[in-house]
């Protein structure tokens, strides 16, 4: 059992609510009886609140509590369902557009599937110029992250779920491309960006396992066809719960 999230992200996933819903911080503070400046402190990670606080914020803008927890489904043997679950978070920001940087702020860059000239379908994955998402710089040092190696971008299909939602937007360390065994990376897979749990396998093989491993089954790599394949682009540290609406 994991947590969707955990304390370190609460902050995060409420002010990117209050952007979606127009709720500010003035009627948040309203409602919880505190001053507009508490909920500006505990937001950007100047001030801690108590956690029955949090826990009283996060009912306000529509967040579940802390600690909700899914099983997982054990791997599984049907046939490869390879898919590009990863694209640009789009105009989402946990930060008001136009806000100047706190002295603890930090932007990071989104990157995205974008596809050639011509129509062919073929996509090469890019930094996309002018937009960002804002993060305090102590979330990313409680991570190990340096503001200067932090990227993100948004996951794209149901292959993560139970642990990272359709919707979902992700950081990742640039720094951080030698794999884990376990840990959840970014990758370039051929002009395709994805987001895998990574696992070393002999003779420098790599196996690419989903969370929804009963839809998405393990992939495995040889060494030539990872070295040939993939751009690794970083260690996924931090996601949100945020949630696309249904596709119409």
């Amino acid at each position: 059992m994991r947590n969707i999230y955990n304390m370190n992200k609460w902050n995060e996933l409420a002010k990117a609510r209050m952007k979606e819903t127009g709720l500010t911080q003035d009627k948040l503070a309203e409602r919880l009886g505190v001053t507009q400046g508490a909920i500006g402190h505990w937001l950007n990670e100047r001030r801690e609140p108590t956690l029955e606080m949090i826990a009283r914020i996060l009912n306000e803008v529509g967040l579940p509590p802390l600690g909700v927890a899914y099983p997982f489904p054990r791997p599984g043997s049907a046939p490869v369902n390879r898919e590009s679950n990863a694209e640009l978070l789009g105009d989402l920001s946990v930060w008001d557009e136009g806000d100047p940087l706190d002295s603890d702020d930090c932007e990071v860059p989104y990157y995205d599937e974008v596809e050639f000239a011509g129509g062919n379908g073929m996509t090469e994955v890019v930094e996309v110029a002018d937009r960002k998402l804002r993060f305090s710089s102590s979330t990313l040092r409680a991570a190990g992250v340096d503001c200067k190696s932090a990227a993100c971008a948004r996951l794209n299909g149901k292959s993560m779920e139970r642990l990272i939602l359709d919707g979902a937007s992700i950081g990742f360390d640039r720094a951080s491309t030698s794999i884990i065994d376990g840990e959840i990376y970014a990758f370039n897979h051929g002009g395709m960006l994805r987001v895998k749990y990574l696992h070393r396998m002999p003779a420098g093989a790599v196996r690419i396992r989903s969370e929804n491993s009963e839809e998405f089954p393990d992939e495995l790599m040889t060494a030539d066809q990872y070295r040939d394949e993939v751009v690794m682009l970083g260690r996924v540290f931090w996601w949100s719960t945020v949630r696309r609406a249904p596709r119409t």
